[in-house]
């Protein structure tokens, strides 16, 4: 590709009627209270719903509102440097677009094979907590599924060792995906609009939580508020139990760069692609914080280890507060569906972005002719996201979503310092106030919480590296053997 922006001008022609065309065609449909909506149906989901009473429960304590402030602030310089390259490259593709231009196809690779961490592990992520909403939503209405058929065949022992639990397959969390996956290769108008109501019924809810429940907080759940490190295991509670839950938090906070991946179906991506990073990140931010802060005060943080950590806290207030009890299970099938739909959404145009690159076969930038989404990446996307949701349990796959994330936030802050040296006269609209200090804050936020986070994660990252840098040996290898 030529040096410069130039060649990354969005191509925005309909695609010809009668069949599946190889030419890019993504229709720009979406304005800024869309884009906003997209991040916050993607960022209000498991982080929220499922993952807040994990990280309370075994690392951060009542903390956990602390380490999602934490997660907020880098995730605040990681979404101002989305901003100055999302409206310098209006395209789709987010963190890989931006590593492809400012440092080379092969950086750009490792930055999209660890996006798929990003967004297609985390649709399987979601998906596993949605199915524990979903199941217990059932239950209360006197339904309930064969536990072989909603559970997860494989789950980790005391060792981190993988063993078999005697289920067949989580089938909610693996249709819930299918079904989405559909949705999204309907059209991204269909999407918007589908994603905007499920947003507006899950924020309400959440807003709903939150007041009636700071009515129930007992000040005393919160002492102490940073629990004593145990057995001085980094991680396990004290300050570096808060920076575990802050790098776990980062996964929680994602939603800001699916809006940058759709940067080619803006229609004002200049004006539109900044408002709906930085006002996605502001609006989830808070309802995390308060949130956290409500659950932590209502129970023991001890308790909260559960896959409905919401549920176990509103139980507390005993009859006073039961009737909140259905609308949360509602809230929450609906807030991580959306989830699991920007994921889906976001990992389609990625790998469309990497076929148009030619780093990817060109399958994967197929459009419909009729809805004008990518039709192959679409299909590929919702069935390996379901396979992984229906085979393994939510712990393995948070961690690996949070570290592919840090990963791509740390590449976009380092993009940022490269471009303004090797595209220092090209006009920027938008501009991350404070350069170099902002960019290498958000890169240093992100190290100390990669740091933070287990050697098992690491090792299972440096395989999936491995992986990444197999398949795109043989990809350049079929590439240059092509006539």
């Amino acid at each position: 590709m030529p040096n410069g922006l130039t060649a990354r001008e969005p191509a925005c022609a309909e695609p010809a009627r009668g069949g599946i065309t190889d030419e890019p065609a993504l229709r720009r449909q979406l304005g800024a209270l869309d884009l906003t909506l997209v991040g916050i149906g993607s960022t209000i989901g498991a982080g929220i719903f499922v993952l807040a009473g994990t990280a309370a429960a075994q690392w951060a304590g009542p903390a956990v509102s602390l380490s999602f402030a934490l997660a907020a602030l880098g995730c605040l310089c990681g979404a101002l440097c989305y901003a100055e390259l999302a409206v310098l490259m209006p395209q789709a593709g987010s963190a890989y677009t931006y590593t492809y231009v400012a440092a080379g196809p092969f950086a750009g690779w490792l930055v999209g094979w660890n996006l798929v961490l990003e967004y297609l592990v985390c649709a399987s992520t979601v998906a596993v907590g949605w199915s524990a909403y979903f199941s217990d939503l059932l239950g209360q209405m006197g339904i309930h599924l064969p536990s072989e058929y909603s559970n997860a065949p494989l789950a980790f022992d005391g060792s981190s060792h993988l063993v078999a639990t005697g289920a067949v397959l989580n089938l909610p969390a693996a249709g819930i995906v299918l079904f989405l996956t559909a949705l999204v290769l309907v059209g991204i108008g269909t999407t918007a609009r589908a994603n905007n109501l499920m947003v507006w019924v899950k924020t309400g809810i959440v807003l709903l939580v939150i007041v009636c429940g700071a009515a129930y907080v007992h000040p005393s759940n919160w002492h102490p508020f940073i629990p004593q490190n145990t057995g001085g295991e980094f991680g396990r509670f004290g300050f570096s139990g808060v920076l575990r839950g802050a790098a776990l938090m980062f996964f929680a906070y994602i939603g800001f760069d699916t809006v940058s991946t759709l940067g080619q179906e803006s229609r004002r991506p200049q004006r539109d692609l900044p408002i709906g990073l930085l006002a996605s990140l502001a609006i989830c931010a808070v309802l995390y914080v308060a949130m956290a802060a409500v659950m932590t005060g209502m129970v023991s943080y001890q308790k909260l280890g559960v896959a409905n950590p919401i549920n176990v806290a509103l139980a507390q207030a005993g009859p006073a507060l039961a009737w909140l009890l259905p609308l949360v299970g509602i809230g929450a099938v609906v807030g991580l569906a959306s989830a699991v739909l920007a994921s889906i959404l976001g990992q389609s145009r990625i790998f469309y972005a990497m076929a148009r690159d030619g780093l990817l076969p060109r399958l994967f930038m197929k459009i419909h002719p009729r809805f004008a989404t990518p039709l192959a990446g679409t299909l590929i996307v919702g069935g390996a996201a379901a396979l992984i949701a229906g085979l393994f349990p939510i712990e393995v796959l948070g961690e690996l979503v949070s570290i592919g994330t840090l990963v791509a936030f740390m590449s976009v802050c380092i993009n940022v310092l490269i471009m303004r040296r090797t595209h220092a006269s090209q006009p920027r609209i938008f501009r991350v106030p404070w350069s170099p200090f902002v960019p290498s804050l958000g890169v240093l936020c992100c190290v100390v919480m990669m740091v933070s986070l287990p050697s098992a994660t690491w090792i299972r990252l440096l395989v999936w590296v491995i992986i990444g840098l197999i398949i795109y040996g043989l990809l350049r290898r079929r590439r240059a053997g092509s006539p």
